[in-house]
């Protein structure tokens, strides 16, 4: 019996294998875009990496100050500024969080707390940690221009029920962390101070 042999024909050219692929070895047509994208990414991380190194150095000298004024539009737009006050060379001594009186057309009043770290879990605490931050801004005398935003917004958090608001209060509450002889701490009676006060009116609540 003749052998059932399977013969090329003449002319016919081989089949691709699975190593050239259907494209024959060509680079696909995106390699440029992946390159790019990957060069910007890295240049990023190179950029921010040393932006925070130059912002949190603890030396005050001409050329870091200079390089301080030129990141900080962007320290302050993307919200991870950072200082070493809370280490040295003066560890902060003071417990302190802030919170809102809003005073109702009818009498009534009610207590607005800002978002407190140590009452958070991880989870929300990596979502509004920005908020401690914001905080430490928001009291300082240096940005009272803020005072009047952040009583709006509050204004119309709670712009809810039979009742609309009259007033907010914006309200700093603080406890000194005194060092003890055996090396621990204790904490000191809370104070608070009353630090503004803002009269809303029918066009903020909009």
């Amino acid at each position: 019996m003749p052998r059932n042999h399977h013969k090329r024909q003449a002319g016919s050219k081989p089949l691709p294998t699975s190593d050239s692929g259907a494209t024959g070895g060509l680079r696909p047509a995106n390699g440029g875009l992946h390159g790019a994208k990957l060069f910007a990414v890295n240049a990023f991380l190179i950029f921010h990496i040393a932006a925070i190194s130059c912002w949190a150095i603890p030396i005050n000298t001409p050329l870091t100050d200079a390089c301080k004024n030129l990141l900080r539009p962007y320290f302050v737009w993307s919200g991870v500024f950072q200082s070493w006050d809370m280490f040295s060379p003066n560890p902060k001594s003071k417990n302190v969080y802030m919170e809102a009186v809003v005073i109702y057309k009818d009498g009534s009043t009610s207590m607005w707390p800002f978002p407190r770290m140590d009452m958070l879990s991880l989870t929300e605490r990596l979502f509004k940690e920005r908020y401690r931050k914001y905080e430490e801004t928001l009291s300082s005398n240096q940005f009272s221009g803020l005072w009047p935003d952040a009583a709006r917004r509050i204004a119309r958090l709670n712009n809810y029920g039979a009742s609309t608001p009259r007033r907010v209060m914006l309200v700093l509450r603080w406890s000194d962390i005194i060092p003890r002889e055996d090396g621990g701490y204790d904490r000191g009676p809370w104070n608070f101070d009353v630090f503004y006060s803002y009269e809303v009116t029918p066009e903020d609540l909009r």
